[in-house]
């Protein structure tokens, strides 16, 4: 069963424009690898954060939504951690 997701994630501003790019197909590789789709990627570019993390002021944002099964947001979310250059992420399930 599909279910709708939307995850939003900021890459380490040290980054450049090649890499930001890899990292976001990165990202949609793993969705649709999974077999899910996705309907929307909304990329923010560079702003600056809320609050300092590790002391870093700024960072690019990204919002992906797109329709999976249930056990492909822990897949997602175990690729986040482990690649470097992700500053934060989370993960939404979105009411249908």
């Amino acid at each position: 069963m599909m279910r709708k997701y939307e995850v939003i994630f900021i890459l380490h501003p040290s980054l450049d424009e090649d890499a930001v790019k890899a990292n976001i197909e990165k990202f949609k590789g793993v969705i649709e690898n999974g077999g899910g789709t996705i309907e929307n990627v909304d990329f923010w570019g560079k702003r600056k954060l809320a609050y300092e993390i590790s002391k870093v002021n700024d960072g690019y944002y990204t919002l992906v939504h797109f329709n999976a099964n249930p056990e492909l947001p822990k897949e997602l979310d175990r690729v986040f951690r482990i690649t470097d250059g992700v500053i934060r992420h989370i993960i939404i399930k979105k009411e249908a």
